[in-house]
């Protein structure tokens, strides 16, 4: 077991859309402690109205694997203690988990479609 003092490692990346569409989010190495307050921000650019953002984890030696997906504006969606709401004015979607554990240190990736898969997690 951790203790609360335990430092939890999470990576960011940026990734670029296409067709004029682009994703801006955390850069780099971020250190959060166990039990605190985690925000990613994402905002994007989408050519179509019908863009959407996702956020993917990936643990170390696994897949990514979709964590959110924002479809409606003003609505937060929620998924094993992560949380986001996607704030078209803003063209945001930032995410959030309240209490950090050592299980979450991963590389987070927002990313933008302008198709709705099915079964994805939020609405």
């Amino acid at each position: 077991m951790f203790s609360a003092t335990h430092s939890v490692l999470v990576i960011f990346l940026i990734l670029g859309g296409t067709n004029g569409d682009s994703v801006n989010q955390t850069e780099g190495p971020v250190t959060v402690s166990e039990g605190a307050l985690m925000t990613l921000n994402c905002t994007y650019q989408a050519t179509y109205t019908t863009s959407y953002p996702f956020w993917y984890v990936q643990h170390l030696n696994k897949a990514p694997q979709l964590l959110l997906k924002g479809l409606t504006a003003d609505k937060k969606v929620e998924h094993e203690g992560f949380q986001a709401t996607l704030v078209k004015r803003d063209n945001s979607f930032h995410l959030q988990k309240r209490a950090v554990q050592a299980s979450d240190s991963a590389v987070y990736y927002c990313a933008l479609s302008d198709t709705v898969m099915e079964g994805c997690r939020g609405s």
